[in-house]
């Protein structure tokens, strides 16, 4: 297969760690051809397909030039077998004009993966909401008296953007309200912006699970985030400890339940986030982790994504 990764520039990755490179990687094991882009090179023109200006690469196994790369070229995206969207977060406007040119590129042939309008209709944070049953106490708002009411409901509360990634923007507020109103003001930016609020979750100190769900199909292992010191956040990029660990059976069958409704919406790959029992987040746009489960775990996270990744084009 001709394969297109539209990704965040690619001298950017750490490639002991990022998931998109495993992804290339397994990829071109099995002799799959490599293109990549980002998305500010996707261009539309009247009369036109979708296009993009990419370079072809070549992964050369060297820890530190890890690729060699073409000559820019325009291509049109549906002339690739497959293009996958791999570009980070944060999910702002020009993410969302992206969805639109590679929903446009998908009429006209191509095949994307995740599937422009999920990602579109799933941003990370809210697409918990769909599935109260799995989900904690939390409330959406841009009302500060709305904030105030559930934290006196709930004592111990958790604040954070709906447009952040990482950790950035997370705030936890105990039942003495300490700099409540303050981190309010800061989060909803007097009342222009929505805000996501959740009970705080103790069983956090066991970690955040990262749970991969591939084609609709719950990855057996996880990695359990784990917060260090005196940190509440267990994000990777916040100075959490990945530690691998078998899926419990309650988080097997959460997943799968999930997995089940999104995978056939056109989420090939999704990373759902779990706090104890409860789900915290839906991931689709750039979902990681696969490199550290397979290195402590045996388990080739990549190889069953690539597996997906063949028989979804083999039935497009």
């Amino acid at each position: 297969m001709k394969l297109l990764f539209i990704a965040d520039p690619l001298h950017h990755f750490k490639i002991t760690k990022d998931t998109t490179f495993a992804m290339m990687r397994e990829a071109q094991r099995r002799g799959h051809t490599l293109a990549a882009g980002e998305p500010r090179h996707v261009t539309w023109q009247r009369g036109g397909k979708v296009a993009a200006r990419v370079r072809d690469i070549t992964l050369t196994g060297h820890p530190s030039d890890w690729f060699a790369a073409g000559e820019p070229r325009e291509t049109a995206l549906a002339d690739f077998d497959a293009v996958l969207m791999r570009k980070d977060p944060p999910f702002d406007s020009e993410y969302f004009y992206a969805t639109h040119l590679l929903e446009q590129a998908e009429r006209e042939g191509a095949r994307v993966f995740n599937k422009p309008r999920a990602l579109r209709d799933h941003p990370e944070k809210l697409a918990i909401m769909e599935f109260p049953q799995f989900i904690g106490p939390t409330l959406v708002t841009r009302e500060a008296e709305a904030v105030r009411a559930f934290h006196a409901e709930h004592g111990d509360i958790i604040l954070k953007p709906l447009d952040g990634m990482g950790g950035t923007g997370i705030f936890r507020v105990k039942a003495d309200g300490l700099n409540l109103g303050s981190i309010v003001e800061t989060l909803n930016q007097g009342g222009a912006t929505s805000v996501m609020v959740q009970k705080f979750l103790p069983e956090i100190a066991a970690g955040d699970k990262r749970i991969l769900i591939i084609g609709g199909e719950p990855v057996p292992f996880c990695l359990a985030r784990i917060p260090q010191g005196s940190e509440v956040r267990g994000n990777l990029a916040a100075g959490g400890k990945g530690v691998a660990q078998p899926l419990t059976e309650a988080d097997r069958a959460t997943a799968a339940a999930i997995g089940a409704v999104l995978s056939a919406r056109g989420l090939l790959l999704i990373g759902l986030d779990i706090i104890g029992t409860r789900v915290t987040e839906i991931n689709v746009t750039s979902p990681t982790c696969f490199q550290e489960i397979r290195d402590q775990t045996g388990c080739d996270v990549p190889a069953l994504f690539v597996d997906a990744l063949e028989r979804a084009v083999a039935l497009a």
